[in-house]
């Protein structure tokens, strides 16, 4: 018996597949053991963006310890690419990349920030800090993302207008561009 993760002995029912496409499936059939019965969305999604007959050539020249790894890729970039049709799972990859290199630029900025202050608050007496707090610039206000495709909630490259372009000590990222 298959011990393989997501395996189903069959009895009487057919795979996702199969049952897709309004066939028998058969005890060596290629997908039962990485369509469950239960699966019909999913290799409907597979089947639509690269077809039957494609997903099966894959898996029979994928070895078998790397075909669940293959559907699941394959599922993930069908998903992908049905929600957006011209860049697919790339797209996603691009939107995080332009994420985190906003996030690197506020981190960033935000070290550079602490550093001074820190460095303020060793060079001054107290009292002078108390009495002289206001010349230290500003930290920024940061606006709360609710929804991670909200086109990054605001722009980290526009410096705050309080700030001169000479107080600035951390590069200015550039947005960056669509990889593709």
């Amino acid at each position: 018996m298959n011990t393989m993760k997501g395996y189903e002995p069959r009895s009487s029912s057919s795979c996702a597949a199969c049952k897709f496409l309004k066939r028998r499936c058969t005890p060596t059939c290629i997908f039962a053991p990485y369509f469950r019965s239960d699966e019909c969305k999913k290799f409907a999604k597979v089947h639509k963006v690269f077809g039957a007959s494609n997903v099966s050539k894959i898996l029979i020249e994928v070895p078998e310890d790397q075909r669940e790894d293959t559907v699941n890729s394959l599922a993930y970039e069908a998903e992908a690419r049905l929600k957006d049709p011209v860049y697919g799972c790339i797209g996603a990859i691009a939107l995080l990349q332009r994420k985190m290199v906003e996030l690197q630029h506020d981190l960033a900025i935000a070290k550079d920030r602490l550093a001074r202050y820190a460095a303020a608050a060793t060079t001054t007496t107290p009292d002078f800090y108390d009495n002289h707090h206001d010349s230290l610039p500003p930290f920024p206000d940061f606006s709360i993302c609710t929804d991670f495709n909200d086109s990054f909630c605001h722009s980290s490259s526009s410096p705050s207008p309080l700030l001169s372009r000479h107080e600035i000590t951390v590069d200015d990222f550039l947005q960056i561009p669509y990889i593709f």
